[in-house]
């Protein structure tokens, strides 16, 4: 590729990224000032953050919003892991099967799924009559596609057999192999995977609205409610959105890439 191409490339890439970002710093600045009428925003203010800050409703949300995305991530990585172990090396005949399963979530719509949720489970009186435990269980269901995704992908990227059997060789069972070797080298797509999740629960308003008590509130519908008040104090509780999901990738990427330092410089050893 000649020096022509790099630049155009470069160009289209700038531009691209410009795009993508002017939205965001129009909201930033919308959220920073009192009154934007006119071609220059007018009223600069801090009043907002403030707002939200001290709002007790606001912090409640935002936790129990982290918490209902980290309880189900956590279950539904645990239970394809172990599902994909079992399928990989005992029954990989049926591993086509699986992956149709899992993909089923994708043509499922929120509000189908909270609605046939409630038709099952509302009325009993069982573990799975709790509304949150029938929303924990719903996140499972909507993220199951890009766990599988993620973990699946990562699997195909290394000779799993062939590392289980040199495990084994050395005296592991092969249930402690891939825990110990196998999920270690594919920890980049379970990140990945992780983090598509968080965005798409992080957005999720239909199903908690329909499944949630009225004792569980999350920022999409604290946002709602702000929406109603005020505009600019609405771009600010959207502006926190954002960074917390961008603080949860940075951390977990961190986290990541902290631990491939380490590994890399065992090796090294």
């Amino acid at each position: 590729m000649n020096k022509h191409s790099h630049k155009s490339a470069y160009i289209v890439m700038t531009l691209v990224i410009i795009w993508l970002v002017l939205p965001l710093l129009a909201t930033i600045i919308y959220s920073l000032f009192e009154d934007w009428t006119g071609i220059i925003p007018k009223g600069f203010t801090l009043a907002n953050y403030e707002s939200i800050f001290t709002n007790e409703d606001f912090l409640t949300s935002m936790y129990q919003t982290v918490l209902i995305c980290i309880i189900p991530i956590f279950i539904t990585v645990l239970i394809m892991l172990l599902a994909l172990f079992v399928v990989t090396v005992y029954f990989p005949k049926i591993e086509k099967y699986v992956q149709i399963l899992c993909m089923i979530p994708y043509t499922i719509q929120g509000i189908i799924l909270s609605v046939s949720i409630l038709i099952l489970y509302a009325n009993s009186e069982s573990f799975f009559g709790n509304r949150m435990v029938m929303l924990l269980g719903a996140y499972c269901i909507i993220i199951l596609p890009y766990i599988y995704n993620g973990i699946r992908n990562g699997m195909r990227a290394i000779n799993m057999n062939m590392l289980l059997e040199a495990a084994e060789m050395l005296g592991e069972s092969k249930i402690k192999a891939f825990f110990k070797v196998i999920v270690p080298n594919i920890i980049s797509g379970i990140t990945v995977s992780s983090l598509l999740a968080v965005s798409l629960l992080f957005g999720d308003y239909v199903i908690i609205r329909n499944l949630s008590s009225t004792d569980v509130n999350n920022m999409q519908q604290f946002l709602y409610q702000t929406m109603k008040r005020s505009s600019t104090e609405a771009s600010a509780v959207f502006v926190v959105i954002m960074l917390i999901t961008f603080l949860i990738a940075a951390i977990v990427l961190t986290i990541q890439s902290r631990s491939s330092s380490e590994k890399l410089k065992e090796t090294g050893k």
